[in-house]
């Protein structure tokens, strides 16, 4: 009889756990405040401002689902299951890497696990997936190398390698994605947000001199777009906001 009525107890409280957590997870994708942490929803997109004429855009939107000319994603030297143990990666679910080696068949994984795209720091790689696999027309890795060593330094130089290969590319825009959360390394996102924004331009500002000196040839680009997640959009914005007025002073 006691097994009987622990059994009626579980059965009594099951529907309204599973209830609970599917609102829950409902919740974390509305654009709410879900135990202390503001979300916005996915798809939400505000222009932070301009510089030389190019939009800087921020999306709530994972590497795989962008549309953009040219996607750019970063990964740290492969550990064995780095994207996927969670913690410290974040949950699949909200792991825009995750989401991106899924829709690519698992090639990034089966290239790190390989050595075939070993991720050291600024190492780079191209990859041009067929039509409507990935919102990117192209994915450009960017290696960021012994993620022990990760500073938040270091992306100012990131984001001067996107830009420069973006303009080689001819892309109209490009799409950043820093993947630092996804690989479980808890950085400071205001400031890894601002250091590609400074990173991306004053890269451009010298390709912009060295056109001007008729040594360099390409097509201005339109929109930077850095992508954030649901719980990091408006930290992220505000590191954007900072180097967007720096740049400009």
């Amino acid at each position: 009889m006691k097994s009987s009525a622990n059994l009626l107890s579980w059965k009594q409280f099951a529907l309204p756990i599973r209830y609970l957590l599917t609102l829950t997870c409902l919740l974390l994708f509305a654009g709410t405040t879900v135990f202390g942490q503001e979300t916005t929803a996915v798809g939400t997109s505000k222009v932070w401002g301009t510089v030389d004429g190019v939009a800087i855009e921020g999306v709530v939107q994972g590497p795989n689902a962008q549309v953009s000319d040219l996607q750019i994603a970063c990964v740290f030297e492969y550990t064995e299951g780095d994207i996927f143990n969670s913690p410290p990666a974040l949950p699949a679910a909200l792991n825009g890497m995750v989401h991106l080696d899924h829709d690519l068949k698992g090639i990034i994984t089966a290239m790190r696990k390989s050595g075939g795209f070993s991720g050291h720091a600024f190492e780079t790689i191209l990859i041009s997936p067929p039509k409507g696999m990935i919102g990117g027309k192209r994915l450009l890795l960017i290696g960021l190398g012994d993620r022990n060593k990760f500073s938040p330094d270091m992306m100012i130089t990131v984001g001067s390698v996107a830009i420069r290969e973006a303009l080689r590319l001819g892309a109209n825009n490009l799409s950043f994605g820093s993947d630092l959360k996804d690989g479980g390394i808890d950085s400071p996102t205001a400031l890894v947000a601002g250091n590609v924004v400074k990173g991306i331009f004053q890269a451009y500002r010298t390709q912009l001199w060295l056109k001007s000196q008729k040594m360099e040839a390409f097509k201005p680009i339109a929109k930077v777009i850095l992508l954030a997640g649901p719980s990091f959009f408006t930290v992220a914005g505000s590191g954007i906001l900072e180097a967007i007025t720096s740049l400009k002073n």
